[in-house]
């Protein structure tokens, strides 16, 4: 949800972006306004809307459990050998709606913090990225360190 302007979190995101294979794309949709309900239920419609056909849905939940990022890796590795595209759905302030955790194939959480949904783009970007660097056994992700 919410388009990304010019600034730090738009650099902070293009740099963990730019290192992902394949180059991941991002479907932006609108913020909409009104009754938090009302929003909610709004937003899912353009987020489910915005789906490929064929899309591993994860959406991106603060009550979902977090995984390790050893098992983001293995998961992602798994998502992407169905041949299915995995897309992940950031709410935007009000949150997901119902319709959208139906929607979603695995719902997870970047943690307990509540964090403005730009910097979830750049956090799930650096995460992809990490994921990516464990699956192929670069040393980046440094295992074994708190």
């Amino acid at each position: 949800m919410g388009r990304l302007a010019r600034g730090p979190e738009a650099e902070l995101f293009e740099r963990y972006a730019a290192r992902l294979r394949p180059k991941i794309v991002v479907a932006e949709v609108a913020e909409c306004r009104g009754h938090p309900l009302e929003i909610r239920r709004r937003e899912a419609a353009l987020l489910l809307a915005a789906l490929p056909a064929r899309a591993v849905v994860v959406a991106l939940d603060l009550g979902a459990p977090a995984p390790t990022s050893e098992a983001l890796a293995l998961a992602l590795t798994a998502w992407t050998d169905t041949g299915r595209t995995p897309c992940f759905l950031i709410g935007g302030a009000e949150g997901l709606d119902a319709a959208v955790l139906a929607r979603a194939d695995h719902i997870l959480s970047l943690g307990p913090l509540t964090w403005p949904h730009m910097l979830v783009r750049v956090m799930l970007a650096e995460q992809l990225f990490r994921a990516q660097s464990i699956a192929s056994g670069h040393p980046y992700h440094r295992a074994g360190r708190p």
